[in-house]
């Protein structure tokens, strides 16, 4: 008999520290990841912040805790992470430990100012937006590389580019900056310098036709017709440049539908009525299509132009100031039976 007890005590002891071996070994390697997703994990977290994101992912919620615990692991690298279905919880605390996150594609345009631009990339990547704006406008970059904190907009070309999530402010910066030195390639320098404008010169005006028109077609037009005005030594006479002008003074959210004459005398060397030739830097972000509309410019000999009441969106374009006296005086009594003041 007591042979039997001491055999069947082994078995049991046997038996159970199999079990014991299997559950132990199945929270280590077993599948735990429920499904596909994407894990943020930022610099200040600690292994309990993970694993609380964990939870709603994983058919054992402690294991990932446990396991980091078992290996000493205690301070996760910041990432953004690819979980697949079906990784073990030791796959997990790999992966995290050795800092192999996953890119990310990002994207900008339409912003008017620089504040606006970090902002929207702030949204995209783990740093916020006053540490973007401090890196941008930061001297010694600004000096090194010619901008002015307004100016240093033009660094960013709007398009999509792959970064890591946790790429540091002064990294994108100067990421951006090669991508604007990789953009104005010897094609593009070329074409600048046959208009006998600079690249920031280039960039200023292009965003003087993109905030003219939203028409990609017309851009061309529109900025053969502002070159024509600069060879003449003519002023521009933007309205955009106005409206710049306007939301410096009174905030970037003041709105204006209507530029008003008195608007046209406002104190400003953004104020292209009351200065000739261009502004000091661009009033926006162009995209890329405005930018190329400038150095493929349209020939032609329109020196006017004129929102078209019939074909919302577009112009009219004119040669002559009595034939453009005549659209405008259209296009005013357009806006005045709208109702349009201001």
């Amino acid at each position: 008999m007591k042979l039997k007890n001491v055999a069947f005590i082994v078995v049991a002891l046997v038996i159970l520290s199999s079990l014991l071996g299997y559950h132990y070994y199945q929270k280590v390697f077993g599948e735990n990841i429920t499904e596909d997703t994407i894990l943020f994990v930022y610099s200040n977290e600690s292994i309990d912040d993970v694993s609380e994101k964990l939870k709603d992912y994983t058919k054992d919620p402690e294991a990932f805790g446990w396991v980091a615990d078992t290996k000493n692991f205690t301070k996760p690298k910041a990432g953004r992470y690819l979980l697949t279905k079906g990784m073990s919880s030791n796959d997990v605390v790999n992966l995290i430990r050795s800092g192999n996150q996953a890119p990310l594609q990002i994207s900008f345009n339409n912003q008017d100012y620089i504040e606006k631009a970090v902002g929207r990339i702030a949204e995209q990547i783990e740093a916020d937006s006053l540490s973007l704006l401090n890196a941008f406008r930061d001297s010694t970059f600004l000096n090194e590389n010619g901008f002015t904190s307004e100016s240093v907009l033009q660094v960013l070309i709007p398009n999509t580019y792959e970064v890591y999530w946790t790429v540091s402010p002064e990294n994108f910066r100067n990421r951006m900056l090669k991508e604007y030195h990789r953009f104005w390639n010897e094609g593009r320098l070329a074409k600048a310098k046959a208009i006998q404008l600079s690249k920031e010169e280039v960039i200023t005006l292009a965003s003087i036709v993109h905030k003219e028109t939203a028409k990609t077609e017309e851009r061309p037009i529109v900025a053969g017709l502002y070159l024509n005005r600069l060879k003449k030594g003519w002023p521009l006479q933007a309205d955009p440049t106005i409206i710049y002008v306007l939301k410096k003074a009174y905030g970037k959210d003041y709105e204006v539908k209507r530029v008003l004459n008195k608007d046209l005398k406002m104190i400003s060397p953004y104020n292209t009525y009351l200065n000739k030739g261009l502004p000091p830097g661009p009033i926006g972000m162009p995209d890329i299509s405005a930018i190329d509309a400038v150095l493929n410019f349209n020939k032609h000999n329109y020196y006017y132009m004129c929102a078209d009441i019939n074909k919302i969106g577009y112009h009219k374009f004119a040669e002559t100031l009595s034939e453009h006296n005549r659209n405008a005086k259209v296009y005013q009594r357009w806006l005045t039976n709208k109702g349009v003041k201001r």
